[in-house]
Formats: structure tokens, sequence, C-alpha cells
């Protein structure tokens, strides 16, 4: 199926939000997600199952000084 990531076009398997983050090694504790416009709370991303033509923001937070 084809999803959107941040504005680019993505061909993957089913999957949910959790398998998606784990399969690109992102680091879940500083993650947001964002599934067609509306905020994910990450204890539905297991549940969460995505679907063709998904649009997905993911951002990241970086602390610095």
């Amino acid at each position: 199926m084809n999803i959107f990531v941040n504005g680019k076009q993505e061909c993957i398997e089913s999957c949910t939000l959790a398998q998606l983050i784990a399969w690109k090694k992102l680091d879940a504790g500083a993650l947001v997600i964002e599934l067609n416009q509306q905020i994910i709370k990450q204890e539905f991303w297991p549940t969460t199952e995505l679907q063709d033509k998904d649009r997905l923001e993911m951002l990241s937070f970086v602390g610095g000084g």
C-alpha cells in the first residue's frame, strides 16, 4: 500500500503505527505522530492500523542549548 510520510510517498506492507516506527528505527520517546491531521497518542500506536493513502507527519523533538 502507499502512504505519505512527511509529504513523501512510501510503499509499505500493511502494519500498525508502532510497527512502522520500529521498522524506521525511530526514537518513540521523542516522537509525535499526526495521522490524517489528527494527533495519535503513543498508547494507541500498537492498535492503529495504517490504511492505503494515509498521511503521516512524524515530528521528533530534540533538546539542546
